[in-house]
């Protein structure tokens, strides 16, 4: 069987494209069943769909590859023609390579980004209870899995920020020791506050306050990361509770002006704040800056850090990239020994096979009353002929012909010395 992955993601499909070929979580089990039972060459298959990416993994039979794509087209009701220009395909150790990248999150639209490893564990999961998960998938998954450990542990690969969300998040953790303890409030809906709200959720920040002008919009938000919703009239309350405030509304004029949060801070009897401005133009007035006790960041501070961060990352994945070549070398020698079996096995039956007829003749000449020295004799000799037959006529034509490889391979396999041949 051989390993092929193909798909299409971030980098060679538009969003438009991607949002029409990806999998229902509830259907993913009858997608993978149906792989099985449309194409014979297709023994095992899994799917990983995210938002960037919707990638099968399958073990087939031979070398040609099954009209897949065709079925992928047929399943989503795309033209073929349509989804064809953008999909990627690789068989082999190739195979197992971009999966290794794509596990490791070298492949993510965000480099590093740690929730790939989770939905490709989540792809594995769903591929086993539908039970079309086999040999060929599960060592390649444990070899993924594996590579893409050794990444996370030792590599900085998802230790920096390359977000302006991320890095408003992990800036806000350098000043309190226990964010899950902080009180936060979000201002804004948008997509920049939701990175921000799952990032501030996978640090074990709940409670938090969403306050947004559309009240709908905020309640959205609030209920994925078990939050409160308020409306914008409400911040000025809000925020006198906030050890992190961190805003991004669009909006034309400041939001939050000093002296709103000079009154927050009266309230809070001046306790440290944590202020983020992602929007531009700025939700936050600058003046907030001069207050004692706040600290003002805005999306031109953060910047730095992101590129800072982009960059560790980066050398980060020169490392990662190291770890995976190493990984598939392993993997190479891995299947180069598997060739190696059914000789080995052949060579050791057939040898048997030779073994049990001389020892049945040589029991045959004992029973006879022939004597035990003569017949054992006899049986050496006969042991060392038999053997031997085959590779020495090999042998001799091979050198007749003028081919020295095989005796050079003869010298090696027996680790017979140059001289003593010679002699």
């Amino acid at each position: 069987m051989a390993l092929l992955t193909l798909g299409l993601n971030h980098t060679t499909a538009p969003v438009e494209l991607r949002e029409q070929v990806a999998f229902d979580a509830q259907r993913l089990p009858d997608a993978l069943a149906e792989l099985i039972k449309g194409f014979p060459g297709v023994r095992e298959s899994a799917i990983l769909s995210t938002c960037n990416r919707t990638e099968l993994f399958l073990a087939i039979d031979g070398e040609g590859e099954p009209e897949v794509v065709q079925w992928l087209a047929n399943y989503h009701s795309v033209e073929a023609d349509a989804l064809a220009p953008h999909i990627y395909s690789f068989k082999h150790l190739k195979a197992a390579q971009h999966m290794m990248r794509v596990a490791s999150g070298l492949d993510s639209l965000v480099l590093g980004e740690p929730q790939i490893l989770g939905q490709f564990k989540d792809a594995i999961r769903t591929a086993r209870d539908a039970l079309t998960c086999g040999t060929e998938l599960e060592q390649a998954f444990s070899k993924v899995l594996s590579v893409a450990k050794r990444v996370r542990t030792e590599t900085a690969i998802g230790r920096n920020p390359v977000s302006v969300a991320y890095a408003s998040v992990n800036l806000a953790s350098r000043i309190f020791s226990d964010l899950a303890s902080c009180k936060v409030v979000l201002v804004g809906a948008g997509e920049t506050i939701q990175l921000v709200a799952e990032h501030l959720n996978g640090q074990g920040v709940r409670g938090t306050d969403v306050v947004n002008r559309t009240l709908a919009n905020a309640e959205i938000l609030a209920a994925s990361i078990d939050g409160y919703a308020w409306p914008l009239t409400e911040l000025g309350d809000r925020i006198q509770h906030a050890d992190i405030v961190i805003a991004s509304t669009g909006a034309s004029v400041p939001v939050l002006g000093k002296g709103l949060v000079e009154r927050a801070q009266k309230v809070r009897r001046h306790k440290p704040m944590f202020m983020v401005d992602l929007a531009v133009p700025r939700d936050i007035e600058p003046e907030v800056g001069e207050i004692d006790s706040v600290y003002l960041y805005t999306v031109d501070d953060l910047q730095a850090v992101v590129e800072e961060g982009l960059e560790q990352r980066q050398e980060a994945a020169r490392h990662a990239e190291a770890l995976i070549r190493e990984a598939l070398d392993d993997w190479q020698r891995e299947i180069r020994g598997y060739r190696a079996v059914d000789t080995i096995k052949q060579l050791r039956d057939g040898t048997q096979d030779l073994s049990e007829q001389e020892l049945a003749r040589a029991l045959k000449a004992l029973e006879s009353g022939k004597p035990a020295p003569d017949v054992l004799t006899q049986l050496s000799r006969n042991l060392t002929n038999k053997f031997l037959h085959a590779p020495t006529v090999a042998l001799r034509s091979a050198a007749e012909q003028g081919d020295l490889s095989l005796l050079d391979a003869t010298h090696r396999l027996f680790s017979i010395d140059e001289t003593e041949d010679s002699d």
